[in-house]
């Protein structure tokens, strides 16, 4: 059953999403939120985890504010999710003018950030001044895992409750065919780029604890489902692309604690021992160019790739490429059917 009970009522999107320092001054306090959830990691015995996660924010910050340093001074995912959303709120009203001239359903997208500014409690008390009663939230990871999208609708529910407001999640999405097609449309300009040469295609995952997979996470199956259609779509018109090796590996691991294997560095190593010459790096689990794409990938692995004889070129992130802004669009009308 659809939200609306009325066409003219409101209709709030919110694009839920990780948030990142907006200036170097910011990472430290950045990293204090983050290490802070214990969602994502458990820092010893839970009075601890606010003193632990002051002291690896203390300690993690010179060296993380170095990476911000070499690609622009601050994380680009408030810029980029700031024009989704503006990108989105355009294709969902654009169509909806009555007979009248006047919107049939007004639609007005927010966004709500886990561990910097907006934070989803603002976000949350925006939406209510604005008066809006009515809320689709959409998670923009595609792929479920408590970390992400688990603690970001928990904080979500957390503090929408004393507003009474009526709220529907979309909270995983790794096979909805237009992100397929998106994501697909990306992989196969990336292919393009390599001029025909032999090549292989590297999926990098953001990185788990293995322990969350051990526990019934669906993450990583959500991975693989993403990366299976994928691999089906280019494989069709009007790419027909074929006979290449896809691969998985996974980055960005933090803690002591077993990640997820193999790494994108071992991955990359270990392709070169085999004689790989080209090689696409598609960033899976990201939706937007952040600093995992934009610091690990284009300088880290890319100078990695290079050592070792590889010619590394990474897949474009969704951000707001045409197909990427229609497939939010229909995960949201979906839900007023």
């Amino acid at each position: 059953m659809g939200l609306l009970s009325n066409n003219n009522d409101s209709i709030g999107v919110v694009l839920l999403n990780l948030g990142g320092p907006d200036s170097l001054q910011a990472v430290r306090p950045f990293l204090y939120n983050l290490f802070s959830d214990r969602d994502i990691i458990r820092l010893g015995p839970s009075f601890l985890q606010k003193p632990l996660a002051w002291l690896i924010s203390m300690l993690r910050s010179k060296k993380t504010q170095g990476m911000y340093g070499q690609i622009g001074g601050k994380s680009p995912i408030l810029d980029i999710t700031t024009a989704q959303a503006a990108a989105l709120e355009n294709a969902l009203n654009e169509k909806a003018a009555g007979a009248s001239g006047r919107p049939a359903q007004q639609f007005k997208v927010f966004i709500g950030m886990r561990y910097w500014h907006p934070f989803i409690k603002d976000t949350i008390q925006r939406i209510a001044n604005d008066g809006i009663r009515h809320l689709i939230v959409l998670s923009l990871y595609p792929h479920y895992s408590k970390a992400t999208t688990g603690s970001s609708v928990n904080d979500f529910k957390k503090a929408v409750t004393a507003q009474g407001l009526h709220s529907q999640y979309i909270e995983q999405w790794p096979d909805f065919p237009p992100y397929i097609d998106a994501l697909a449309e990306l992989v196969a300009d990336g292919i393009s780029r390599l001029k025909g040469n032999e090549f292989d295609l590297l999926y990098s995952a953001h990185s788990l604890p293995q322990s969350f997979i051990d526990e019934g996470d669906p993450y990583l199956d959500h991975i693989r489902t993403t990366m299976e259609h994928v691999n089906k779509r280019v494989s069709r018109e009007p790419y027909n692309i074929t006979g290449y090796k896809s691969l998985l590996s996974f980055q960005s691991k933090t803690g002591p604690v077993k990640w997820l294997a193999p790494s994108t560095e071992e991955t990359i190593v270990h392709l070169s021992r085999g004689g790989c010459k080209n090689l696409l790096v598609v960033p899976i689990s990201f939706v937007s160019d952040h600093i995992e794409t934009l610091y690990e990938i284009d300088i880290l692995y890319k100078e990695l790739a290079a050592k070792h004889g590889i010619n590394l070129i990474r897949c474009e992130a969704l951000n707001t490429s045409e197909k990427f802004i229609l497939a939010l669009k229909q995960l949201v009308l979906a839900q007023l059917v």
